[in-house]
């Protein structure tokens, strides 16, 4: 008995010995000497498991979301399906606007939550669930049927994953340190692109030609990358956290608005954020732009797909030690890179001798990977290193309930893509990636958004 309980311990310490080697890896410090600025100093020995644990979940998500991706994967599905083009352009709108529509309804519940991490793991289930049935959908509902039955499910997909994201940004600062939260994101984003590459390469291999199956089996991997990813999520341990403070929608409505009044930096980050959202809901016309020079091949979308994946890796350790630094600076950078993609676009179209191989349009889709996990990663860190922690998921769900109603605003655009083409649009997105480069440059650091002139103001927002 004394020999085996010595061979678990054995087993015990081997075991935080590898989770601390992992953590080193990938956090860049030393976990014996770790500092725990930002949260309660009780959870300080948990974060190598919590890091590694939160990493292994988005490296699963991550991927997910490429295989089933609403922005070129399900497009690319709908086209085979034979829906209309219009159902397509309204994929990641109603993706970006069923997440983040709803956050304020749900922020009061989740904060009355001591331990906030169920919400996360009963989401990520609830996706997994949503792109399982898209499968039958798509196999025995007629064209228009099944296109729309997927925009419902998407729609239900994303409320998941609304709810998903209050609970992770507000878990993730009780169990990371400041200062680490820009690398968790870059390493979730990077390991997940890595397993795109290859996931793209086995595409490219393997799954050619235009039939069905394929982009039905990418989208039944997808759901169970979700369950993983849930169970993982389930793993992190988490300390019970404050829950006194919460308030139902209208009262968080009404202290929601009184920031925005109150705090300049909020008005900066909401308008920067806002026009960033060209590059976060361009992918769909470049799918459906592509589409229509190359075909619908799956070894084409296999390109478009590895490029993707290839932007991931290269840019996320860059966007999260820069995000650490200055995450208004990387927002500001992301513009003028999704900018670039939209240029090159426009070239592109104008120029028919470029459009005769994928490769060359598969650099668009570099560099808009490269802009959308910037500005992704940017406002996730700023908006997390910024708000007062007691009111940091208020601030979260107020500004994604107010971006996903302009979301749905952006996606009337594709009835204009419908008349007029794409390539208007692209000239659109050029515009507007460019006015929020410019914006993010005028928002205060991180640090420094609550000064001392709004910090009073903002203890009394929204009391009467």
């Amino acid at each position: 008995m004394v020999a085996e309980r010595s061979d678990a311990t054995a087993g015990d310490k081997a075991a935080e010995s590898r989770l601390e080697r992992a953590y080193e890896l990938l956090s860049g410090e030393d976990a014996r000497e770790r500092a725990c600025e930002a949260i309660p100093e009780s959870a300080c020995t948990a974060v190598p498991k919590n890091f590694v644990l939160n990493v292994a979940n988005g490296a699963c998500t991550k991927l997910a979301e490429q295989l089933a991706s609403p922005g070129l994967v399900l497009p690319w599905l709908l086209g085979a399906l034979g829906a209309p083009a219009v159902i397509a352009t309204y994929l990641l709108p109603i993706k970006q606007a069923g997440s983040l529509v709803p956050q304020m309804a749900v922020a009061a519940r989740i904060r009355a939550a001591a331990r906030r991490k169920v919400f996360w793991v009963a989401a990520g289930l609830s996706q997994a669930v949503a792109l399982a049935l898209m499968i039958p959908a798509a196999l025995f509902l007629p064209p228009l049927a099944a296109g729309l039955a997927i925009l419902v499910l998407m729609a239900l997909f994303s409320i998941a994953s609304g709810v998903g994201s209050v609970a992770f940004q507000d878990v993730m600062g009780k169990t990371v340190p400041k200062g680490r939260r820009g690398r968790l994101l870059s390493n979730r984003a990077a390991i997940g692109g890595a397993l795109t590459l290859a996931a793209a390469v086995a595409m490219r291999a393997g799954l050619g030609g235009e039939a069905l199956w394929p982009l039905l089996l990418l989208v039944g991997v997808a759901a169970g990358l979700w369950v993983a990813g849930a169970l993982f999520f389930a793993a992190i341990e988490e300390l019970p956290g404050a829950t006194e403070g919460g308030r139902n929608l209208v009262a968080e409505t009404k202290r929601g608005f009184a920031f925005v009044r109150q705090v300049p930096a909020f008005r900066t980050f909401l308008s920067a954020r806002a026009l960033l959202l060209a590059v976060e809901l361009a992918t769909p016309f470049y799918a459906l732009h592509a589409q229509a020079i190359y075909g619908q091949s799956v070894s084409g979308l296999a390109v478009f797909v590895l490029a993707i994946g290839l932007a991931n890796i290269v840019s996320s350790p860059f966007w999260g030690r820069f995000a650490d630094a200055s995450s208004r600076s990387v927002l500001a950078l992301a513009g003028l890179v999704g900018a670039g993609a939209a240029a090159l676009a426009l070239v592109i179209h104008a120029v028919p001798a470029l459009q005769g191989w994928p490769a060359v349009y598969a650099v668009v889709f570099v560099l808009l990977g490269l802009a959308e996990q910037g500005v992704r990663l940017g406002r996730k860190t700023y908006l997390v290193d910024a708000a007062p922690k007691d009111d940091r998921p208020l601030y979260v769900a107020f500004a994604n309930t107010a971006i996903g109603v302009l979301a749905l605003v952006f996606g009337a655009l594709g009835i204009v893509a419908q008349i007029v083409g794409p390539a208007f649009l692209v000239g659109v997105i050029l515009v507007l990636s460019l006015l929020g480069a410019l914006v993010s440059r005028t928002m205060a650091e991180a640090d420094d958004f609550l000064d001392d002139a709004t910090a009073e103001a903002h203890r009394g927002a929204g009391k009467d």
